[in-house]
């Protein structure tokens, strides 16, 4: 698999995988790679995971959680798990009940 390096470069997501990850979902790929929590290839093969799933109706918590498999599984993205780990509970705590 050929993975451009250029920062102008964008993913073309196929209608596969538009259909299963919806707008909020691909708005939150792009945000992690923005904070350097997603390289190219992990973002790759978290893609790649949540085709692999047996469902129609993925959220925005079940990518989440794959993001973080997918890291906690990648030798050398010990920090990017860290901070994908602060950013989902952070976020949690923030709610008000």
């Amino acid at each position: 698999m050929f993975l451009s390096s250029n920062p102008l470069s964008m993913r073309v997501y196929t209608i596969a995988e538009k259909q299963l990850l919806d707008v909020h979902c691909r708005g939150f790929m792009l945000f992690l790679e923005q904070i350097h929590v997603l390289n190219l290839e992990t973002r790759e093969i978290v893609i790649e995971r949540i085709m692999a799933l047996d469902t129609l109706d993925l959220q925005i918590e079940d990518l989440k959680w794959v993001v973080l498999m997918v890291l906690f599984n990648t030798p050398g993205c010990e920090s990017s798990y860290k901070k994908m780990e602060e950013l989902i509970f952070d976020l949690n705590e923030r709610v008000v009940h």
